[in-house]
């Protein structure tokens, strides 16, 4: 189990990332996945982590994953800045893939959980095209609702019955967050929080040019798809994030 006390994390704000080369996390994964061990993967960018702040269940939920990578530009330059130079964004629907391949090379199975039925049938597709030797055990999709005690059973055995050793979930943050801290020592996999990455892989969306990732712009291409939704987060959480990560390094720098 992680906690925030890890000597081996770094604190973003309120939240504790594992500065993590690329080679290192995917190689964790797969390894927690080749033993079946249940374990949690939260990719975290500065909407979870400005939010995390005043909510102290999330920052709890967080703080405990097994592996919390940056998934945002912002908090990659941020560990950057606090020492740990050669730090690279880890974000969802790239870590997503990377592992789908190793997976596919390592015999594993995985099983896709969030989304919307239509979603999960492109994925489907569109990942055993990428990847035919990949195993995929399965897939569900839940209602817009909060499950029943029964249901939630259910799907737990569904997961565990199928021998997935990857489960992807995309819930969106913070419902996956919370799902998989939830169900971690019940689900017999490592869940990997993934967000719009289901969209992105099935074609429903689509994702920023690689230099507006790479430039820390991404967030710019998710407000012009979707401007009357994203505005007001990307605004306040951005500001805050700034404000807030300028005042931790000030703080550090007069302790020095």
């Amino acid at each position: 189990m992680a906690t925030g006390a890890d000597a081996t994390k770094a604190a973003v704000l309120d939240v504790y990332i594992d500065p993590l080369s690329w080679d290192s996390a995917i190689g964790k994964i797969i390894d927690w996945a080749e033993r079946r061990e249940s374990r949690y993967v939260c990719a975290c960018n500065v909407h979870s982590i400005v939010t995390a702040r005043t909510d102290t269940g999330l920052r709890r939920v967080l703080n405990d994953a097994d592996m919390a990578t940056p998934d945002g530009m912002p908090i990659a330059w941020s560990l950057r800045r606090l020492g740990f130079r050669s730090q690279a964004r880890i974000n969802g629907p790239d870590l997503m893939w990377h592992v789908l391949e190793r997976a596919a090379r390592a015999g594993l199975s995985v099983f896709f959980y969030g989304s919307s039925p239509e979603t999960i049938a492109q994925l489907t597709s569109r990942t055993i095209a990428a990847f035919p030797r990949l195993r995929i055990a399965g897939s569900f999709s839940p209602p817009y609702r909060a499950l029943t005690l029964d249901e939630d059973a259910a799907i737990v055995d569904r997961i565990n019955a199928s021998g997935a050793s990857i489960a992807f979930i995309g819930l969106g943050c913070p419902k996956q967050e919370r799902w998989m801290a939830e169900h971690r020592g019940k689900i017999k996999a490592v869940m990997l929080g993934v967000g719009a990455a289901f969209d992105y892989h099935a074609g429903t969306l689509k994702r920023a040019p690689h230099w507006m990732q790479r430039s820390g712009l991404e967030w710019a291409y998710r407000l012009g798809q979707e401007p009357g939704r994203l505005w007001r987060r990307y605004l306040t959480t951005n500001t805050l994030f700034a404000y807030y990560f300028a005042r931790q390094i000030l703080a550090r720098t007069r302790r020095l």
